[in-house]
């Protein structure tokens, strides 16, 4: 069945935009040196923290790959925050909103192409993060079972990215708190989604509550895969895919309706191509 010559036109521009906006990222993401080592040698100090901090205590092992996994989700979630989440509120103050606003593409193909630029850059801390997991604290990590991890973290990223895009509207409304917003969301969510321990430490009520996060329902089932019971799951591993597809689904619905939303309230107030708004 062919589409309509006008969707089949559709689908071209709109993957013309999602390839242009991931091209200027992956190249921005190259062309500075100091992104490289601030993106990649730092978090790696973070996270050996930790590490050291589990050794000190004579913690299990399992709780140090607990710790590198995690570090490399956190990666994604910043990558989310600050390269996603806040990119239209930074496109306004820089007086390029209306370009965007203009063009003949959806908002979520711009989006899209942002993301995936962006995950170029975080894919290559997370990539250092495990590797130097692996071979500087022998971190035991299963590879027999890294294709269905594999499988459930795209899931994940897809979830996670989808609530960006939301963010990002919610954030450009926002204004000039959009950068405290992001910094509001950063923390909590780095307890919430159990980056350095299992989620279900924090209660059954509080991690059922974060398990509404898809990062952290993606986390408790990339660990279940991995490590299976010893692993403490929140969640029972096969209802964690379907969920993450009914996330998935939810958050581009919502994601859709709030960057209609915001278009269209900026067209009423005028606030969304003034400085500052």
């Amino acid at each position: 069945m062919r589409l309509p010559e006008d969707w089949r036109e559709q689908v071209r521009v709109n993957a013309g935009a999602v390839g242009a906006r991931a091209r200027v990222r992956i190249v921005a993401s190259w062309r500075e040196k100091s992104w490289i080592i601030g993106e990649t040698v730092f978090p790696f100090l973070a996270m050996s923290a930790f590490i050291l901090v589990y050794r000190g205590l004579h913690a299990p092992r399992l709780y140090e790959a607990f710790v590198v996994l995690g570090g490399a989700m956190i990666a994604y979630w910043n990558n989310v925050l600050w390269s996603m989440a806040s990119q239209f509120f930074w496109e306004k103050e820089q007086g390029q909103l209306q370009l965007y606003l203009i063009a003949p593409v959806s908002r979520m193909s711009i989006l899209l192409g942002m993301a995936l630029g962006g995950m170029v850059m975080t894919t290559s801390r997370a990539i250092v993060i495990l590797t130097g997991g692996v071979l500087l604290y022998h971190v035991p990590l299963p590879l027999d079972r890294a294709l269905p991890a594999l499988g459930l973290f795209l899931l994940t990223l897809a979830a996670v990215y989808s609530l960006g895009m939301i963010l990002s509207s919610l954030f450009l409304l926002w204004g000039r708190e959009a950068w405290y917003t992001a910094t509001l969301f950063q923390e909590p969510i780095h307890l919430l989604s159990g980056f350095y321990f299992p989620v279900r430490a924090l209660g059954a009520v509080t991690a059922g509550l974060a398990s509404l996060l898809p990062i952290t329902l993606g986390l408790d089932g990339i660990r279940q895969i991995l490590y299976g019971k010893a692993a403490h799951g929140l969640l029972p591993l096969a209802i964690i895919p379907p969920l993450q597809v009914a996330l998935l689904a939810i958050f581009l619905y919502l994601a859709h309706r709030s960057l209609a939303l915001m278009e269209n309230l900026g067209k009423r107030e005028g606030r969304l191509t003034l400085r500052g708004g």
